[in-house]
């Protein structure tokens, strides 16, 4: 968070500026008690998760290993890589291809992909900001039939933009450092910022047609590529991360019956399949260059804002419907709030694993800060207790002993 930037707005403009669509309160704290959108300069991200790492003498990151090739049996799987010092096979019970998108894990499973109908070229390049009062301090896309562009923040210290390929271009020519310097010509930010990094990107809409087969699951790209507009392609992957990590542990050190693990697609696969949408409508909104079509669509959306009746606002994803959670009981399936005293966050008083709260409980002095909105939470439940799973869903509310129960037989 020490390095990450908030947007207030996400503006979707016609090339002449107009307003076609605008997504307000992504500064705003969420339910997870952070802001709902924070902008990252994932390089930074990545480092600060190794140094975490770092901090666990049980784990152990082995970098520039390549995946090869695995054998399952009855026990487990020798999973086989190539590093610098030869051939290495590890022995493991479970595999977790959190390998990106082209992901030779899944290739070797012979899962695979649906393809939702999305694939467009785009360069992305980004800039070290040397003043930031020269640049815009708000998410932008221009739809402009001429060159569809994106603006955005990212991580402090950079900014991005993306231009869009059109049909019958070169990537190579769009991408060099003079073709790059034309296209930032009408930011007019020469001497506020420097290239830092490019690249060219084909965006995509897929999702693995199976996310776990017997010892192996998918994660991240591995399972599921969305198109960039949204912003939800690292949070998806983080989502499938805290999903799967409780029910791995579960598994392989309390005795849950592996059976558990089958609740992960179900389970993530709506949520992710509707951020994609998300960002499948407005990558097509963006990605018109026809000029006749652009006029058409201009002319529809003005005319639906201007009705109330443009599709933008706050953007939410569905709750969990269906796996771990009991069903018929209020909240179930929803994202617990996470308060904060400004000191402190829930989380930090109850650590991890699962939390089984009650109404009593509440002047506990762990909880007794967090009491005003526990309560308010539970009064609109109409609840007496609540159990949270460890990645933060609701499990379910009710009476605490019937919860307890219950959690104990969802998870065996």
């Amino acid at each position: 968070m020490a390095t990450s930037r908030q947007s207030a707005r996400y503006d979707f403009f016609t090339a002449d500026r107009q307003i076609l669509l605008r997504f307000e309160g992504t500064d705003k704290i969420a339910a997870g008690g952070w802001p709902s959108g924070n902008m990252i300069h994932q390089p930074s991200v990545e480092a600060a998760l190794r140094a975490e790492l770092a901090r666990w003498p049980d784990a152990t990151l082995n970098s520039l290993w390549e995946f090869q090739s695995f054998d399952e049996d009855a026990d487990g799987l020798s999973v086989e890589f190539s590093t610098s010092e030869g051939a290495r096979i590890i022995r493991a019970r479970y595999l977790v291809g959190a390998d990106g998108a082209r992901s030779p894990v899944r290739q070797a499973l012979g899962v695979g992909q649906h393809d939702l109908g999305f694939e467009e070229p785009w360069l992305v390049i980004d800039t070290i900001v040397h003043d930031y009062a020269r640049l815009p301090d708000v998410n932008i896309q221009i739809c402009d039939p001429a060159r569809p562009t994106t603006c955005v923040l990212m991580g402090e210290g950079r900014h991005r933009w993306e231009f869009m390929i059109l049909p019958g271009e070169d990537p190579d020519i769009v991408s060099s450092n003079a073709s790059i310097a034309e296209l930032l010509k009408p930011w007019d930010v020469e001497g506020a910022v420097t290239l830092e990094r490019k690249a060219v990107y084909t965006f995509r809409a897929r999702i693995a047609e199976r996310w776990r087969k017997g010892r192996v699951l998918l994660a991240g790209d591995a399972a599921h590529q969305t198109p960039p507009f949204a912003g939800q392609g690292m949070g998806s992957g983080l989502r499938d991360a805290a999903n799967l990590a409780w029910k791995l542990t579960a598994v392989t050190r309390d005795g849950a019956p592996v059976t558990l693990l089958d609740s992960y697609q179900p389970e993530r696969e709506p949520n992710l399949r509707a951020t994609i949408d998300m960002a499948v409508m407005m990558g097509r909104t963006v990605c018109i260059t026809d000029p006749a079509a652009a006029a058409m669509r201009d002319q529809q959306m003005l005319a639906a804002r201007a009705a109330g009746q443009s599709p933008d606002g706050p953007l939410e994803y569905p709750p969990i419907s269906e796996g771990i959670i009991l069903n018929g009981s209020p909240g179930a399936g929803s994202y617990f709030p996470q308060p904060s005293t400004g000191e402190a966050r829930l989380d930090d008083a109850l650590g991890a694993g699962q939390w089984l709260i009650t109404r009593a409980m509440l002047d506990d002095a762990k909880l007794a800060a967090f009491r005003p909105a526990l309560a308010d939470w539970l009064d609109a439940q109409r609840a007496e207790a609540v159990l949270v799973r460890p990645d933060r869903y609701v499990f379910g509310t009710g009476v605490a002993d019937d919860l307890a129960r219950a959690w104990a037989e969802a998870v065996g």
